[in-house]
């Protein structure tokens, strides 16, 4: 089965083609009726086939990693919601619902949003009510820096359109100043209004400051721009966060389309089923897998297809060193 992908997804989902294969459902899982449920209450899964794909993967468990900090374990392969999530259309609103029921139904917890990107935290917070899913999710959000009343203003904001009184975790944006200070979400997670704290950055030019906040302040989680064609992540902030015991997230997993952008129009090399890679997304996803400081990746997609296809890189084989030099050297500089 070949899912095409779309160049509007702006890299945070992926481009080019994916060729899937399928294995078998576990006949008779109580696991399987459960997603069935899942599916059919969301009504959103309109294409027979994505629900095949979800339900086919259901002999196997996805991978967890643990949140240093806590011990609480996350599967690997989450969804971001910068792109598709920020002002959908009425008749995509059903393609949304379909990738969170898809997300659910095959194990996945990791959902992340920010105030900033458009009408993203109300889709977000409307689907996860309507498909009742909030106790099923591991919520995620962003507020920007700004001064502690306008920060506090923000975040009630953000819950209010999330539809909860708390997330599991709430992040600084895009952090530029090594003196930042994460008092003020201590404060919030001491009350309960959030889980855990932490930071975020996508740009190479902060990772510095980000460096800093990260070494002084040893934030729960640190969210930073890694894929296999952009890896600078893996000299710094990787580090630093393993070292001061953070969780990480990946932004933009799969680049800005331009990892695709190499393989267009290639063929899977059979070494893929090596670590249970069945597209180029699986692929890419489990290279960044492949390395252990790394707790969870979230690409966004809104596309049911493609987060079904996602899910498949939190199950099977991770690549080991050599492995993943093997999956880098496909990507021309």
């Amino acid at each position: 089965m070949t899912i095409p992908r779309n160049d509007a997804e702006s890299g945070l989902d992926s481009v080019g083609d994916r060729a899937t294969t399928l294995e078998a459902p576990v006949p008779g899982s109580d696991r399987v009726h459960s997603r069935r449920a899942i599916l059919a209450s969301a009504l959103v899964l309109s294409a027979s086939s994505v629900a095949q794909r979800v339900l086919a993967q259901a002999g196997r468990s996805p991978i967890t990693r643990a949140i240093p900090h806590s011990g609480e374990r996350l599967p690997v392969v989450g969804l971001g919601t910068a792109v598709r999530f920020s002002a959908p259309e009425d008749p995509q609103r059903d393609a949304l619902k379909g990738v969170i029921a898809a997300l659910i139904a095959d194990g996945g917890k990791v959902v992340d949003t920010a105030s900033t990107y458009g009408n993203a935290e109300s889709v977000v917070g409307d689907i996860v009510q309507e498909v009742s899913a909030r106790d099923r999710l591991f919520l995620s959000t962003k507020i920007e820096v700004r001064p502690a009343e306008r920060s506090s203003e923000e975040f009630e904001r953000s819950l209010q359109r999330l539809r909860t009184d708390r997330v599991d975790l709430i992040q600084v944006h895009n952090v530029t100043r090594p003196d930042q200070s994460l008092a003020q979400l201590r404060d919030w997670q001491a009350a309960g209004r959030c889980r855990y704290v932490g930071i975020t950055t996508t740009s190479e030019i902060d990772y510095e400051a980000v460096e800093a906040v990260i070494r002084r302040e040893k934030p729960d989680f640190v969210q930073v721009n890694y894929s296999i064609d952009h890896r600078s992540a893996e000299q710094r902030i990787i580090p630093a966060a393993a070292d001061a015991g953070a969780a990480v997230l990946t932004a933009l997993p799969f680049g800005r389309s331009s990892a695709f952008a190499n393989v267009r129009g290639k063929p899977l090399p059979g070494w893929a089923a090596e670590i249970d890679a069945t597209s180029w997304g699986q692929l890419f996803l489990k290279f960044l897998l492949g390395n252990p400081d790394v707790t969870a990746v979230i690409p966004g997609t809104g596309n049911p297809a493609h987060m079904a296809d996602n899910l498949g890189a939190a199950r099977g084989r991770l690549p080991d060193a050599p492995q993943r030099e093997r999956i880098a050297s496909l990507i021309v500089a």
